[in-house]
């Protein structure tokens, strides 16, 4: 027997962040955070429009994100990253206090190829020292970014510069390589993606970057705990959560490929493919040989690892794409709740109702009652977003992958309309 008001202790933990450390508690309650709200999301949501500083179409979308603009200084590609906390929107009505770069969590994708020279200048406005390693990439030792063994930590206030020649293609990523376990527990993770100086074998119509994440965050407090090393409540695509997550949207009869990035704490992922099959194409360790691919619709994605999958868009509808581990589909979950799936409670609600009121015995038939309850400030439901029949009981690393015939633009089309004939319903009787 659980109160509504035991409920929501047992599956949301007492408000606060107590492990946080205290310099980072300092920091993140600077009245200037206030100003620091993540607003670039709605331009993001067409980021297939992004455009780098010298004019040209960016390669690669990074759904609720961007590419980071560059400039030419001394012959060398030219970027800029800010290491500095940042406040995350991670779906409406859930805002969390994040580190990471350029104001966003994970950091922008750099995009370059194969031969460029780059320089990378990374100013410090974080309250503690940092670094950048520059993780899969060929380079010289002083500038792989592990401070103390290759560089000296970048202190607050500093600015470092990094520049080394791309001799590979293939998708990695950059992370501090200080404090780790805070640092990147606070979102500080992002792309580094080298397209190769030879046309590819096959061309590729979308190109789309997905960094997976692992949080803790108490409903009804806003900054993650990064001493948190399992139970984690909130599992992101590029830090968004169903139902925040941008759909990816492409044109029927398109090569698509998806690059999946594992930045996450613990657990690797199986991200899954609705409605298509795919071929493994490609690792943070390079491009695999067409005769080493292997067709998947699961893509299995360990921590410290990308993968990248390629497949023709060749059904149309509104295909999910989603971790298959069955919690990471969730949003700010519990496990304290006591278990009464097929116990027979018929009138006990009632009984107790009368000495504890407010008394909701949950779980008996299930938990799909649990997705309507309310939620404390800044929080959301452990499941669900508005679909075209009816709400869509996924939270979490989920997102939908819309194929269209003859579109235009990439913006999201709205829902698939089904032909006539061709979505399941009920029928009468028993069959």
């Amino acid at each position: 027997m659980t109160t509504r008001r035991q409920m929501l202790k047992a599956t949301m933990a007492m408000l606060g962040s107590a492990g946080l450390l205290g310099s980072a508690r300092r920091i993140l309650a600077q009245p200037a955070m206030k100003d620091m709200i993540h607003t670039h999301d709605h331009a993001a949501r067409s980021s297939q429009r992004v455009s780098s500083a010298r004019g040209g179409p960016s390669r690669v979308v990074t759904p609720n994100g961007m590419s980071l603009p560059w400039t030419m200084e001394e012959g060398f590609k030219t970027f800029h990253l800010v290491a500095e906390p940042v406040k995350r929107e991670f779906a409406p009505g859930l805002v969390v206090n994040c580190w990471g770069y350029n104001g966003q969590t994970p950091g922008p994708t750099i995009e370059a190829q194969e031969g460029d020279r780059v320089r990378i200048y990374v100013t410090n406005k974080l309250p503690e020292p940092t670094s950048v390693h520059w993780h899969g990439l060929i380079l010289p030792n002083g500038m792989d970014g592990l401070s103390g063994l290759t560089q000296k930590a970048i202190q607050p206030g500093e600015t470092f510069r990094y520049q080394f020649l791309l001799r590979q293609h293939g998708t990695q990523m950059y992370h501090p390589h200080f404090d780790e376990m805070v640092q990147m527990a606070m979102g500080m993770m992002g792309f580094f993606i080298i397209h190769p100086r030879a046309s590819e074998e096959e061309r590729v119509d979308r190109d789309f970057a997905i960094m997976l994440s692992e949080w803790f965050v108490k409903p009804g407090a806003a900054t993650p705990d990064p001493t948190v090393m399992s139970e984690f409540n909130l599992l992101t695509f590029n830090s968004r959560v169903f139902p925040g997550t941008d759909p990816l949207v492409v044109r029927r009869g398109q090569r698509v490929r998806i690059r999946i990035g594992n930045l996450s704490s613990m657990d690797a992922h199986p991200i899954h493919l609705h409605g298509h099959n795919f071929r493994i194409t490609g690792t943070d360790g390079g491009q695999v040989p067409r005769s080493a691919q292997w067709p998947e619709t699961t893509a299995m994605v360990p921590v410290g690892s990308t993968r990248d999958v390629e497949f023709v868009a060749d059904h149309p509808g509104d295909w999910a794409l989603h971790c298959h581990i069955t919690h990471h589909v969730m949003n700010q979950m519990g496990h304290g709740v006591p278990n009464l799936l097929a116990v027979k409670t018929t009138g006990l609600e009632e009984k107790v109702s009368s000495i504890v009121p407010g008394t909701m015995l949950m779980g008996q038939t299930g938990m799909g009652e649990m997705m309507d309850m309310g939620a404390p400030r800044n929080s959301i439901p452990m499941m669900g977003g508005a679909g075209p029949f009816g709400r869509i009981d996924m939270g979490g690393m989920f997102t939908v992958l819309k194929v269209r015939d003859g579109i235009t633009s990439y913006e999201d089309p709205g829902w698939y309309e089904h032909p006539n004939g061709t979505v399941a319903e009920p029928v009468g009787g028993t069959r």
